[in-house]
């Protein structure tokens, strides 16, 4: 399917009949001065879409001698088309696959590493970046100097790229290890800009920089921060039915024989999330965005089955749209609705919809008028498409018979779809989304619908991550300007978990993993750091032991059994460090409901209990404190949230690395095992340049510490099951 977009101008349209009397040469005189305003307003309006454009930081384009077409949209989704795209450098060939170059293909040489492609309209331009060769991990590149732009790497630099939004700065000066960069002028006009670096050695590509400014300048402190800046998320999920009851006007129990109360109504609502924005809640574990569970209009009765023991389910969860566009009234009104983000939005705080789009359930108004418009239950071999989650059946398949997958592959389906989704933020102030099933969903659905989005809704700062399991091929094959912000990236979830868990596995597991996100999603991505869903057992119960990470059936294990901790020392200490790890790498924190305090739990539904505001015991008072300094922390250093990452040591225990953002510089120490230990860390000469005052200890384990020696090294001890977060002391 290839979808078509168009912008098109605002336009009074007047209908008349043609008759006697003359009406047709005042129609036809009409039609004219209709023609010259749009032609005025598709000026304007290329105007707009040029510095709208300017705005949004395009993600680069990585080459890829497998992707044959590239959609304009994916990197500037106001723009359809342009009058054309052309590069000053030899080593790229570029090859328009539509006239109006909204698809074209390009051919890069081996030794091109760093460049760019220039998008015209008219005289006007802005550019996309364009990678290839590979990340080389041993190079680093960082931005030193508290005012100054200056950036050093620890190799000499054969090509650079520097950006000021979406515009190439000409004339950097490179010398060695150093790229020398002016601001330019017209960054005073705006609040937010940012600088954007690109370069490589004769090795391979640098990681690249992000330097936020402000009327130019570079920002130096965090209270210059606001919920807009997409780095500074630490994102809290939670749903709505099990979180807080506000309002028990609006409780509603299926009250059925078929379905056991555990999957029933519970009772939470909008108004409890207003009450505990309004309690600082949110506040106290240094939460800035919340993603709420989907409120769309689910079904008044039981569906799907378990088997031992036998229920039936409510649609309790959200994930069965009847109506992708009422608010179930089981959650609240429109007016609470509107009342939690202003209530949100007052108290410094961003909330995303998770919305479903891949399916509705099959007693779905709009399924009963369109029932052609899923896709086939029956495969050609005579089996059911359900739950057939990848190869060719990956965009069809089914979750259930009672929720069919919608055939998005259609336009005439995907377009009233995409309005589905944008009726939450054309008529409410959402901040984004997360979007569920997301690999279940062609690519050009999400084209179109942030295509939509940013089209209609230029002025907002919307953000958009979704939910894949794959490879970082397919999960970033979605990461684009013009599709997803992000996506959660369980690929880090689940080696740390496996490694924190499993004392066989190594800590060089979770480095390979960063390594690898950082490369693939580029070094200041947004991907989201989990501490698990809704859809795993709890973290915390196969950390102590109570649960197998082999388990047979995670599910039945919550129907059968009350799941506990187990060794609640190791459950909680292993728990923190999952929080350190996702505190503390590139992406965006997240924590699901009740880890904050290390609730424990099976699957769905045992890891869904309703949300209970105090720890249970010592063990969970002290998981809650950590979790709160961890977040808090997080918020309040440049370090964490923009600063470039490196490894400074690793072996099968203990992990080592850095952050670090101009004047500012945590390092980072973790230790996954049962022994104490000591580490020696060597640092490069421009790193040990920027230790001109001592370290001191932020956050960790108590015994935790670190010795700063004359010989460009660092000695670090770190307790077993623990670590510590050093920052540089101002």
């Amino acid at each position: 399917m290839k979808l078509k977009y168009f912008m098109l101008p605002t336009m009074v349209l007047s209908l008349a009949v043609v008759g006697c009397g003359g009406e047709k040469p005042k129609q036809e005189e009409q039609q004219a001065e209709q023609t010259a305003i749009a032609a005025t307003e598709e000026q304007t309006e290329s105007e707009k879409l040029f510095e709208l454009g300017n705005m949004d930081l395009v993600v680069p384009l990585y080459i890829d001698e497998n992707v044959k077409e590239h959609y304009l949209t994916d990197y500037y989704p106001q723009w359809v088309g342009a009058d054309k795209i052309t590069t000053d450098d030899e080593r790229i060939e570029l090859t328009p696959l539509k006239d109006d170059w909204s698809v074209f293909s390009i051919k890069a040489s081996k030794d091109m590493k760093v460049s760019t492609i220039d998008v015209w309209h008219g005289e006007s331009k802005l550019s996309i970046v364009v990678l290839g060769g590979n990340r080389d991990k041993d190079s680093y590149m960082t931005v030193v100097g508290t005012f100054d732009n200056d950036i050093l790497a620890n190799k000499d630099i054969t090509e650079a790229v520097v950006m000021w939004q979406n515009k190439r700065i000409e004339g950097v000066d490179v010398e060695g290890k150093y790229i020398f960069l002016n601001t330019p002028d017209e960054a005073k006009d705006y609040k937010r800009s940012h600088l954007r670096i690109f370069a490589a050695s004769k090795d391979g590509r640098f990681n690249d920089v992000l330097i936020p400014l402000e009327n130019g300048s570079p920002v130096t402190s965090t209270s210059q921060l606001a919920r807009s800046d997409k780095h500074t998320q630490v994102l809290y999920s939670l749903m709505i039915d099990r979180f807080a009851n506000g309002s028990t006007a609006n409780d509603w129990k299926l009250n059925s024989p078929e379905v056991l109360d555990k999957v029933d109504y519970q009772g939470g609502d909008i108004v409890g999330i207003t009450q505990k924005i309004q309690d600082s809640y949110f506040d106290m574990l240094g939460i800035s965005t919340i993603w709420i569970s989907p409120i769309t209009q689910n079904p008044y009765d039981a569906w799907g089955q378990n088997v031992n023991p036998d229920t039936k389910f409510s649609g309790y969860h959200g994930y069965w749209p009847i109506y992708s566009t009422v608010v179930d009234k089981r959650f609240g009104t429109e007016e609470e609705l509107r009342t939690m983000l202003n209530e949100a939005h007052a108290n410094g705080k961003n909330v995303i919809l998770d919305y479903v789009a891949n399916h509705l359930h099959i007693n779905s108004p709009v399924l009963q008028e369109h029932p052609d418009w899923t896709t086939e239950l029956m495969l050609p071999d005579g089996r059911k498409n359900i739950g057939q989650w990848d190869g060719e059946t990956r965009l069809t398949t089914w979750f259930d018979e009672h929720i069919p997958t919608l055939d998005l592959e259609r336009q005439e389906v995907c377009d009233p779809m995409t309005d589905s989704a944008l009726h939450w933020v054309r008529n409410f102030d959402f901040d984004g989304y997360r979007h569920d099933a997301c690999k279940h969903i062609p690519l050009d659905y999400w084209r179109m619908l942030t295509h939509k989005m940013k089209s209609e809704m230029p002025n907002r700062s919307l953000w958009q991550i979704g939910e894949t399991y794959g490879d970082v091929s397919l999960i970033g094959s979605y990461v684009k300007t013009g599709m997803i912000d992000a996506q959660f990236d369980f690929n880090l979830y689940h080696t740390s978990r496996d490694v924190i868990v499993d004392e066989s596995r190594s800590m060089r597991d979770i480095v390979a993993v960063v390594e690898e996100s950082e490369a693939a999603y580029g070094s200041h991505h947004t991907m989201g750091n989990i501490t698990g869903n809704h859809d795993k057992p709890r973290f915390i119960s196969l950390a102590g032991g109570d649960m197998s990470l082999w388990c047979p059936d995670d599910k039945a294990e919550g129907w059968n059994r009350e799941v506990g901790v187990g060794d609640m020392d190791m459950g909680h200490a292993k728990l923190k460090l999952l929080k350190a790890i996702i505190s503390t790498v590139p992406g965006v924190p997240c924590i699901y409901q009740g880890d904050e305090y290390g609730v424990p739990g099976a699957n769905d539904p045992d890891n869904r209990d309703m949300m209970v505001f105090e720890a249970a015991n010592d063990h969970q008072q002290k998981e809650f404190e950590a979790t709160c300094n961890l977040f808090n922390l997080r918020r309040s250093s440049l370090a964490l949230m923009y600063g470039n990452y490196k490894t400074l040591y690793v072996d099968d225990s203990v992990w080592v690395f850095m952050r670090h953002y101009k004047d500012d510089l945590a390092i980072v120490a973790m230790n996954v095992r049962d022994k104490d230990r000591t580490v020696r860390v060597k640092l490069d000469n421009l790193i040990f340049g920027v230790l001109n005052r001592s370290l001191r200890k932020s956050l960790g384990s108590y015994d935790a510490d670190v010795v700063r020696d004359q010989d460009y090294s660092l000695t670090i001890h770190i307790p077993a099951y623990g670590y510590a977060i050093f920052q540089k002391r101002l």
